[in-house]
């Protein structure tokens, strides 16, 4: 491990998500009553950034946000999170989503508007986008994929990044849900170019196949307290992940933190709760 927290970056999306616990998600022609409503900046890209800047101290987070209202203040609570936006700006509206949480903990999503995903040939407007440890991509066109594949040491994405993968950028890991349809499909085209592909599968940890043909499988983390909320969990495995690699942990050093970050994160309500315990900085090594 590097004696310093990597520097890190994530390039990817913001939501602006109301988030609301029900008893049960409803069904057709249901009316449920939703209890313990919040709203909040997420999407993967905003989850990540965060789970980053808590663990490394920094962590800058490259989008692209509306014009407007929601925008402004996405930028701003993410900023009071401890990261540092640089956005894009688009004359379309920041998207929206709506999260469901039951009983269970378990999330529904429903979004509203067009994703907002940063274009490479603007990424000369950020200078910090320079000889990084580690990028986790979430969302952007090819150009800014190639971007941040030339300024990181080490390069993660989600196949929610969609048409940006597939070709030709290295990545040194494919992080997604080995439980998502969605994702299983949107991985195929890349998963030729990760060095590292990583399947989580939630309470059962999750299972990883290296390029050379090597594979292996983690263990689940349990949990720090009782589960609440499973929205950013994924994501907060993956921002885990880009930094145990980025500060040069061994593969099942930078697998634990990340299930640790995983954990962490199911026990919290919203993606940012008062997180911090089970995700303290690593201490640095020689």
């Amino acid at each position: 491990m590097f004696e310093r927290p990597p520097r890190l970056a994530v390039v990817g999306h913001v939501e602006w998500v109301e988030f609301a616990h029900v008893e049960h998600i409803p069904g057709a022609g249901e009316v449920v009553h939703a209890t313990g409503t919040f709203a909040e900046p997420a999407g993967g890209g905003a989850v990540a950034a965060v789970v980053m800047a808590r663990l490394a101290g920094a962590c800058t987070l490259f989008t692209a946000l509306g014009d407007d209202e929601l925008g402004r203040r996405s930028a701003a609570r993410l900023t009071e999170l401890g990261v540092t936006v640089r956005a894009q700006v688009r004359e379309l509206p920041t998207r929206r989503a709506v999260t469901l949480v039951d009983e269970r903990g378990e999330r529904t999503i429903t979004t509203f508007g067009e994703r907002l995903d940063p274009h490479g040939e603007e990424g000369d407007r950020w200078p910090e986008l320079r000889e990084l440890d580690g990028v986790y991509f979430t969302a952007g066109d090819t150009a800014a994929l190639e971007l941040a594949r030339r300024e990181a040491r080490v390069l993660c994405a989600s196949p929610r990044a969609r048409l940006a993968l597939g070709h030709g950028v290295a990545l040194d890991a494919l992080i997604l849900s080995g439980e998502d349809q969605i994702e299983l499909r949107a991985a195929v085209p890349a998963e030729g170019e990760a060095e590292l592909l990583v399947h989580t599968e939630g309470a059962r940890g999750g299972r990883f196949r290296r390029r050379s043909g090597g594979e292996g499988r983690w263990a689940a983390c349990p949990p720090p307290g009782p589960p609440v909320d499973s929205y950013g969990c994924g994501d907060s495995f993956a921002a885990g992940l880009t930094y145990g690699l980025a500060a040069r942990m061994g593969l099942p050093e930078a697998l634990e933190l990340a299930a640790r970050c995983g954990a962490a994160c199911l026990t919290e309500e919203g993606p940012y709760g008062r997180r911090g315990t089970g995700l303290e900085r690593p201490t640095p090594e020689n």
